[in-house]
This record gives structure tokens, C-alpha cells and sequence, in this order.
């Protein structure tokens, strides 16, 4: 069996299961829909249950601050190849039992299931399930976040990459002409004329990089323009 071949082959996770996470703590990273993960053991194993199970180990409740509680629920994969099972995979995953909100202590009747899902996904990251996105953001939920200016500027810095040519420039702030500061409207625009990026955006955050990227053109222009008769 070539030791890349499920690797390789569950490591590239399509768009539609992929949804950037717009807040919190891993705002800027990415969730893969849970289902996708089934469906990839699902395509090299078999159903599960057949080519693929797991057992779950432990289920347990920890306390921590703020009257906080988190459930965590660990894990062993298997998987059938050639016929034969695996050792099985550890994954270890959590979530929010009780968690402390503005309005105050929330419960989730839920909190297990969702351990189990993390937990999974834990397991499912040893085979390389998703390996693309892990590799590309070079990050995980383990790492010291972005603060939200960190984030700002790198979305900033794409944004000129991307938008600071003349063309472009001038598409994107007739559209903002066009839609009078209608969000609904620019989106419908941006669609029309297949600006994908754009319409999957904040639009707060292009109307601003927008007006950053025009005038860090609009500096480069006169720039160039008083080298004139010097070069």
C-alpha cells in the first residue's frame, strides 16, 4: 500500500465544506463542515461500522473559571485496510458545558455530541482528513490568536495586493457609487460582474481598505508622476 494514498487523497478539502470563522477567538481560520469528514472515511473505507468505527473511551466534565464547565470526550479510531483493522487513532476533542455569556451562564445540552465531533476530528487529522488547510493557515486553535488589528492589517495588506491596480480600483468604487452604501446592492453587483471575493467580504472592511488602497495609489501616481523629466 503506498503510505500516501489516503493521505493524499483526503487531504484537500472542497469550498462548500469549508466556512471561515468571522468571530471570536479563530476568527480569520477555517471550520470544515463535520460531514465531510464522514463522507472522506466513508470513500476509503466503507460504512461506517464496516470499513470504519470508533469507540469512545471517556466522557468527563472539568470545572474551570468564571463557574465555567468544559466536556471532554476522548476517543479511538479504527479503520479497515486490506481487511484488516487498525490499532486504533486517539483524538481527544472538547466543548462548552457551561460557558459564561453577557447575559450571563448558558448550558448546551449539546456539549457532548460537539466533544465527539472535535474529537473526531482529531483523529481524522492523523490520516492527513484536511491536511490543505491546517498546512495553509499554519495554524491552529492551539496557537497564540491574532488580535483583531493583526488581522485587520494582513486582510489589508491582501486587499491592496489584490485591488490596488488602476482597473480594479475603479470597478470596485463605482460599484460602492452605484449601491449608494447599500450592502444588499453592492453584494448583487459584485455578483454580476463575478467578483467573488468581493461578495463573500466584510463590506465594511472593503469600503475601508478600499478607500486605503485608493489613496495609496493615488500617492504612488504622483510619486511616479514628479520623477517625470528627472529618470
Amino acid at each position: 500500500m503506498n503510505n500516501l494514498r489516503v493521505y493524499n487523497a483526503v487531504r484537500d478539502v472542497p469550498k462548500e465544506a469549508l466556512k471561515e470563522i468571522k468571530a471570536g477567538r479563530l476568527k480569520g481560520m477555517s471550520d470544515i463542515n463535520p460531514m465531510w469528514r464522514i463522507k472522506a472515511l466513508t470513500e476509503q473505507f466503507g460504512v461506517c461500522g464496516v470499513g470504519w468505527k470508533y469507540k469512545i473511551i471517556s466522557q468527563i466534565l472539568e470545572s474551570g473559571g468564571k463557574e465555567e464547565v468544559s466536556a471532554f470526550v476522548t476517543i479511538e479510531l479504527f479503520i479497515k485496510v486490506d481487511g484488516e483493522w487498525s490499532d486504533g487513532i486517539p483524538g481527544v476533542g472538547g466543548s462548552s458545558y457551561v460557558a459564561s455569556e453577557k447575559m450571563g451562564l448558558h448550558n448546551s445540552d449539546e456539549c457532548f455530541k460537539m466533544a465527539l465531533t472535535d474529537a473526531l476530528s482529531v483523529s481524522c487529522k492523523a490520516l492527513g482528513v484536511g491536511a490543505n488547510v491546517y498546512w495553509d493557515k499554519d495554524a491552529t486553535k492551539y496557537d497564540k490568536p491574532l488580535t483583531d488589528e493583526e488581522i485587520n492589517k494582513k486582510e489589508t495588506e491582501k486587499f491592496n495586493k489584490e485591488y490596488l491596480n488602476p482597473t480594479k480600483v475603479t470597478v470596485v468604487k463605482d460599484l460602492l457609487t452605484k449601491s449608494k452604501g447599500d450592502e444588499k446592492v453592492f453584494l448583487k453587483f459584485a455578483k454580476v460582474i463575478k467578483i467573488e471575493d468581493i461578495t463573500n467580504g466584510n463590506f465594511s472592511f472593503i469600503v475601508t481598505a478600499l478607500e486605503r488602497s485608493v489613496k495609496k495609489h493615488e500617492e504612488e501616481t504622483k510619486k511616479d508622476n514628479s520623477l517625470e523629466g528627472v529618470i
